[in-house]
């Protein structure tokens, strides 16, 4: 049985990733954890374990590779689409994948490293197709800089209270937003919206700037006071911990047809 520890500040995508993994009969995990600091106690909790972890945490590499192989664990790092994984195998991390991997690609990596290989790396499943490059690329185009920035707060995982107040608005507003967001991507939950996001590098990227530019009030909340118009909608469809890759792949052919009609 292969121990799993979860370590990821982007709770959405933890909890894909978890209940992916879950699936598997040789995999059980043990733990999860959103702060880098907490990520040291749980090594010495669990010995003998794999860590699948964040670059987005930004942990002392040095010192955590160390500790990983003290408590005779293993790593594999998931890096944003954009990043170089060169650093962390480098470094001592024994696989490497990225936000974009699909369920298959994450769990052959994951095998690979618990049986002992080093070095295993397995490229962005984003790169190199061009129906998803098109359907990312024309959904990137379809959304309004506000449908953006909101695109890019439910990837890091905030409720729509807490969009609400970064963004200045209430609740159902947001909840208007998404309506048209699901809409526009094809998506049913704010899961597969986030999901959808990551598995397409140009939206990925798109929406990523948009939460770059959002503004001190933005970022740091502020009393809702605005309305969309006084349009109403209803609430998004509950919130489901997983959509297996299958699911993200029949949202990719549906969305390239609707687009192109």
């Amino acid at each position: 049985m292969n121990k799993i520890i979860l370590a990821d500040n982007q709770a959405i995508f933890r909890a894909g990733t978890a209940k992916v993994l879950a699936m598997e009969d040789d995999f059980r995990i043990i733990a999860q954890c959103g702060e880098s600091e907490r990520l040291h106690h749980i090594l010495d909790t669990f010995r003998g374990s794999t860590l699948l972890f964040a670059s987005a945490l930004k942990p002392d590499l040095r010192q955590l590779v160390e500790h990983v192989r003290a408590q005779g664990s293993l790593s594999v790092v998931i890096t944003e689409n954009n990043e170089s994984t060169a650093s962390y195998l480098a470094a001592g991390v024994q696989g490497a994948v990225r936000r974009s991997v699909t369920g298959p690609a994450l769990i052959d990596c994951v095998r690979r490293v618990a049986r002992g290989e080093c070095g295993v790396q397995v490229a962005s499943s984003a790169v190199g197709a061009p129906e998803e490059d098109l359907v990312g690329a024309r959904v990137r185009d379809r959304l309004t800089p506000k449908e953006m920035k909101i695109v890019a707060l439910i990837v890091h995982g905030c409720k729509n209270k807490e969009i609400a107040m970064r963004l200045a608005t209430t609740e159902q507003v947001i909840k208007n937003y998404l309506r048209d967001i699901y809409d526009k991507t094809g998506v049913s939950d704010r899961l597969e919206l986030a999901l959808f996001t990551m598995h397409h590098r140009v939206l990925a990227e798109a929406v990523a700037a948009a939460g770059d530019l959002m503004t001190g009030a933005e970022l740091f909340g502020v009393s809702p006071s605005d309305n969309k118009d006084g349009q109403s909608g209803s609430t998004p469809g509950p919130h489901r911990i997983y959509v297996a890759q299958a699911a993200v792949q029949r949202t990719d052919r549906s969305q390239l047809q609707r687009l192109q009609a």
